[in-house]
């Protein structure tokens, strides 16, 4: 008797749900997409196109795009990937206990370093895995999604991952398997410190880090953060080519000298955004507490203050009221020193 085709539903699906989730489909996959209506009549009108730093263009059209509001789609997935902001991830608990089958996989493919704890308190008895996304994915004119960095997906090891690994990496998505997904969360929060310096710039990605005066910004933020993490014992991964304690000296280096020496930081398509930018530019709320906002609350947490972090919040906040008004380095740099 044959087997029946193992099962993918994507629940949440913005630019990074849709670019993973679309690479599945267009290998082979049997894979939903679950998202909000303006998504979903976006796709079913354009289709959508996959594109990326390596020259990748790949047209799926709307009717072969398998697209849902409904939470009711879960109900045949083998595997679930949560792709939802860092505030949803109650909500897509809970429509995954009511609609998902207690044997699906499931693994958090979202930003920040307290989702997973979130999802598996609320699906006891279910297998939740952490997963991490080294790269950024840029919605782009006619319904483009561009991925505009490299990087391989990062997932907690586990045996159960074992008959999806030759799908994703047929995808172009190979799965790297790690013991310790905590340090690799905590270091790729590190390097997300960045998209709330990105967001208040004004600009694309690698025009703001090609700038010392918006790095020396973000040094500051990843050196206050190195120094709560220290206090509570943890030690982040390296994510980036550069190791975390590096990271600082390495932003503060003059700009030829740092095009130089960190070359494969500037790696990133010139129109790339990052996702913060991308939300305040939409009108919705942006993920900066739970980036640089769980700096903050791990501080607090040992009577300690991490004021950079804590005044870059609050300024994407106002920025979040409207009348968002680009900040230069100097003086976003002042700001975060008052």
């Amino acid at each position: 008797m044959p087997v029946a085709p193992l099962k993918i539903a994507v629940f949440g699906a913005g630019a990074v749900g849709i670019y993973v989730g679309a690479s599945l489909l267009a290998a082979g996959a049997d894979v939903v997409l679950i998202g909000r209506a303006r998504m979903r009549g976006q796709i079913a009108s354009q289709g959508l196109l996959l594109s990326d730093l390596e020259g990748r263009r790949q047209r799926l059209e709307g009717d072969q795009v398998p697209y849902r509001e409904n939470p009711s789609a879960l109900a045949a997935a083998d595997l679930v990937l949560v792709t939802v902001k860092s505030a949803d991830s109650a909500t897509a608990a809970s429509a995954i206990a009511s609609w998902a089958k207690p044997s699906a996989l499931v693994v958090s493919l979202q930003n920040g370093v307290g989702n997973v704890d979130t999802l598996r308190s609320l699906l006891a008895g279910r297998q939740v895995l952490a997963a991490m996304v080294p790269f950024n994915v840029a919605q782009m004119e006619g319904n483009r999604f561009h991925r505009a960095s490299g990087g391989e997906l990062m997932v907690e090891a586990n045996h159960r991952l074992e008959p999806w690994l030759a799908l994703f990496r047929q995808a172009g998505l190979p799965l790297r398997q790690c013991q310790d997904i905590a340090a690799v969360l905590w270091g790729k929060l590190l390097l997300n410190l960045n998209n709330a310096v990105n967001a208040l710039s004004g600009l694309a990605l690698k025009s703001e880090l090609s700038q010392r005066a918006y790095r020396r910004c973000l040094a500051l933020l990843i050196e206050e953060a190195l120094g709560v993490l220290r206090a509570a014992g943890i030690r982040p991964a390296r994510i980036a080519r550069a190791g975390p304690r590096l990271l600082p000296a390495l932003l503060r280096l003059p700009d030829a000298m740092f095009t130089r020496v960190a070359a494969t930081m500037l790696k990133i398509d010139p129109e790339a955004r990052s996702s913060m930018w991308q939300d305040l530019h939409a009108g919705r709320p942006t993920e900066v507490d739970y980036l640089n906002g769980a700096i903050v609350r791990l501080a607090e947490s040992l009577a300690r203050d991490a004021p950079a972090n804590r005044r870059i919040t609050a300024l994407v906040h106002a920025a979040e009221q409207g009348g968002l008004q680009p900040l230069s380095g100097a003086a976003l740099y002042r700001a975060l020193r008052a």
